[in-house]
């Protein structure tokens, strides 16, 4: 028997937003800013939602821990949290919010669309990262994000006119801004638990390539992202701002480095070579090896010899 789809709402604008959650109407129609102290006695609706914004949350003291991966994760200290347009929102009947405070920032991909914050923004991971991989704030760094909320609530609330939106959107800009150079330090700060998840990513990338049992498929960032409950997205900023190397930088270092082993101990062709490494186009793994090495396959082989 065919399983009917799943029901979710549509939320396609802030208005749509504020209405679903019960949240007071917004006063500018691209940009919402929520205090969460004033949501508490809000009944969380039990509808899943489709959400078609970016949201910028700060929650403290939300009483309740949840589970990621093989971990639960306890939130009361306060994260901030940034989602994406096109995730799925729903209620978790685990949590208190009888204590809950911090901001709520929602605001519609077309306040950005004729600016270049509107291509810059997609270039920022974070709004990839999973809920475990929040931000974690120093008080500094809260009372920074505390001030640009501050004027972005003063700005929503005067008559809109030909600088409203310029205003707002440089002060989006900076506030982004701010929260990348905090996940960079939050990412050197927080060395026991990020070197530690470095480690990891190591050990399986080194057992994944010293296979020899035949051909297998190339590893993707996904499969380690999946193998280290973490996002793609983070897994990637992480090694990044410790070695300097994306993930995918480290899966082509690990796949030449093997290349190379058998280019010289074995009698495989260069096709052959290619799909005993996963590459399903010979073509493409000379053009890789190339660009990594400076010389294809077959200069590699008799330059050694």
């Amino acid at each position: 028997m065919k399983s009917s789809a799943r029901e979710f709402r549509l939320l396609a604008s802030v208005s749509d937003f504020t209405r679903h959650f019960g949240f007071p109407e917004p006063t500018h129609p691209l940009l919402t800013i929520i205090d969460l102290e004033k949501t508490r006695h809000l009944t969380p609706p039990t509808l899943p939602a489709l959400r078609q914004l970016y949201i910028i949350a700060l929650k403290k003291e939300l009483r309740g821990q949840m589970q990621y991966g093989r971990q639960n994760y306890d939130f009361s200290n306060g994260v901030l949290g940034f989602y994406a347009p096109g995730q799925l929102c729903e209620g978790n009947d685990g949590l208190d919010i009888s204590t809950l405070s911090g901001w709520m920032l929602v605001f519609h991909p077309d306040l950005l669309a004729k600016y270049p914050l509107g291509k810059k923004i997609t270039g920022y991971g974070f709004f990839s990262y999973q809920v475990h991989e929040a931000l974690h704030l120093a008080a500094h760094e809260e009372s920074a994000l505390a001030g640009l909320l501050d004027g972005m609530r003063r700005e929503c609330e005067q008559p809109i006119d030909a600088f409203s939106q310029d205003v707002l959107v440089s002060q989006l800009d900076v506030l982004l801004s701010y929260a990348n150079r905090f996940y960079h330090r939050q990412f050197l700060t927080r060395r026991t638990a990020e070197h530690d998840l470095l480690s990891r990513f190591e050990e399986l990338l080194t057992t994944y390539f010293a296979q020899d049992d035949g051909e297998q498929p190339l590893p993707t960032v996904q499969h380690f992202a999946d193998a280290l409950h973490v996002s793609p997205a983070y897994l990637s900023d992480m090694l990044r701002s410790l070695t300097g190397q994306s993930t995918q930088q480290h899966i082509h270092q690990a796949l030449i480095e093997k290349a190379k082993r058998l280019l010289l101990s074995t009698s495989l062709t260069i096709n052959e070579t290619a799909f005993q490494l996963g590459f399903e186009y010979p073509q493409y793994f000379s053009r890789l090896f190339k660009s990594k090495t400076g010389l294809t396959p077959a200069e590699f082989r008799f330059s050694v010899q």
